[in-house]
């Protein structure tokens, strides 16, 4: 696999524990922010209804799951609930060699493993502003019956406490706020010197800047 240090791109994973925001935050980002790719992860799980191969996931069998697994062809997976999940190495470094920004929604787990093949990735860690906080969302959104709500609160406390494997953290308690300082995160990136140097590479070897 090519250096990170050789795409233009930077791979972002963003983490939080259900019921903090993630998915509106980062929904809200990409509509926001050009050159911003949201990647699509590979399932075995079925369809669901309304649901598009290439849209929501890459639907696959769980045969050729594995095959490809065993070809470490994914930056991660997992296998949920009988149904496995992955994240294909290949597209997100075709992604980055074009200039693009890639964006995973991942667990801890999954940034870990991703980590350890692109050592560069910009971890961000969502939290809400409070536990309290944190189950009175969860039970806005009206979508689980009362024992998924306490599983899943049990479940923040543990997800919470790899926040500090995260290279930044963002307090969701004003929606606005968490999103500007999302989208400075972004920006700020993409000013790296490495980043800079490969997108301005004739701009870089006109001024005799050269790469380390």
């Amino acid at each position: 696999m090519p250096s990170p240090t050789m795409y233009s791109g930077s791979l972002f994973m963003v983490v939080a524990p259900s019921g903090a925001g993630k998915s509106t935050l980062v929904n809200a980002l990409l509509s926001k922010e050009k050159g911003l790719n949201l990647s699509i992860s590979t399932t075995t799980r079925p369809p669901r209804p309304g649901e598009k191969h290439g849209r929501e996931y890459f639907f696959t069998s769980a045969d050729d799951f594995l095959a490809r697994r065993d070809k470490d062809e994914f930056l991660e997976s997992a296998e949920v609930h009988g149904n496995y999940y992955g994240t294909s190495k290949l597209m997100i470094e075709q992604q980055m060699a074009t200039g693009a920004d890639v964006l995973l929604e991942i667990d801890w787990q999954g940034a870990r493993q991703v980590k350890k093949q692109f050592p560069e990735a910009i971890g961000i860690f969502i939290l809400p502003p409070s536990i309290d906080a944190l189950e009175e969302r969860l039970r806005k959104r009206g979508q689980d019956p009362e024992h998924v709500i306490t599983r899943r609160l049990l479940a923040a406390g543990g997800e919470i406490a790899h926040a500090s494997e995260l290279g930044y953290v963002i307090i969701n308690e004003k929606f606005t706020t968490a999103l500007s300082q999302l989208r400075s995160i972004v920006v700020a990136s993409r000013c790296r010197y490495k980043q800079q140097a490969v997108r301005n590479a004739a701009l870089f070897t006109q001024l005799g800047i050269h790469a380390e």
